[in-house]
């Protein structure tokens, strides 16, 4: 068994098909199909059913895969270790953010780490938060800044660098704008403006609402925050977005911004990496320098 081997089958294993792995390796399909035949001849059990043309995972590649994909994420530190000791580099570093602190917290400090340390080749990947969570417990990233709830993550250390609580915004325009204490009884008519199913927002959004008997009799579904915003600016309807996100316009009286009755915020950006005793230096150097940036400002 070897580390090409082991590679081979992690990306069959992310494929819908040989080709579309064998493409993504930069590999001719026979080589791929090689590669995977020797690896079940030397472990000595089947790792894929083999109908025409398809490949499915049997339980024995199921149980292989983390222990895979943790080998083959060695290796590559390892391997950039080495290029950065003949290149005098200081490597890779493969982050993820969620949408809010991808756009409004993160930029400016992924700039000044730049900064300092020039040679590090920065790779940002923005998505959900829970799909940056699974990408780093497969070693598909190395460390993820996301909002979430104030949960423990499994095998993960979840550093909380501030509060982003949802705030309600609505339109100079609105009826309800002048109202400086909103109730369940108020909003309950009004048409809101909600991130789609599946981000953080959305799931704290939802708890707040059914906590306070508040139900969504007219909403509307909107997939970015920018979006949210320049509808609720037409005075469509009202939204609930993280604060954060929404200071410039507050601040300017594009937008009144308002607290959400009876909620207590478990909302923050955090930083999130795999909890390991080998962390490449690079890694090591943004968690530090996050960390300490972070610490100059309050937590709320």
């Amino acid at each position: 068994m070897n580390v090409q081997q082991l590679r081979v089958f992690v990306e069959v294993c992310g494929s819908e098909t040989l080709q579309e792995a064998a493409e993504k390796l930069g590999l001719k399909q026979p080589t791929v199909s090689f590669h995977l035949r020797k690896l079940e001849e030397e472990l000595g059990v089947k790792l894929f059913h083999k109908p025409a043309r398809s490949l499915f995972p049997t339980e024995n590649a199921a149980d292989l895969l983390p222990y895979a994909r943790r080998i083959v994420a060695l290796m590559e530190d390892v391997e950039a270790m080495m290029e950065e000791r003949r290149e005098q580099g200081e490597g890779k570093l493969k982050l993820g953010a969620s949408y809010t602190p991808a756009t409004y917290f993160l930029p400016p400090h992924m700039a000044a780490f730049g900064n300092l340390h020039p040679r590090v080749r920065i790779q940002l990947s923005v998505k959900k938060a829970d799909s940056l969570l699974d990408m780093l417990r497969k070693y598909e990233i190395d460390a993820a800044v996301v909002s979430l709830p104030s949960d423990r993550l499994e095998g993960l250390v979840m550093e909380k660098l501030m509060e982003d609580e949802l705030k309600l915004l609505l339109s100079p325009a609105h009826p309800l704008a002048q109202c400086e204490m909103m109730t369940a009884a108020n909003l309950q008519p009004q048409t809101f403006l909600l991130h789609e199913a599946g981000s953080t927002s959305r799931k704290l959004t939802d708890e707040w609402a059914a906590a306070i008997g508040l139900r969504w009799q007219s909403f509307m579904e909107l997939g970015a925050i920018e979006t949210i915003k320049e509808a609720v600016k037409c005075n469509i309807g009202i939204g609930v977005l993280p604060k954060r996100s929404v200071i410039r316009e507050a601040t300017s009286g594009e937008l009144i911004m308002r607290d959400l009755p009876q909620h207590e915020n478990r909302r923050h950006i955090c930083l999130v990496y795999r909890r390991e005793e080998q962390i490449a230096r690079q890694v090591r150097a943004f968690i530090a320098f996050l960390l300490h940036e972070c610490a100059e400002e309050p937590l709320a």
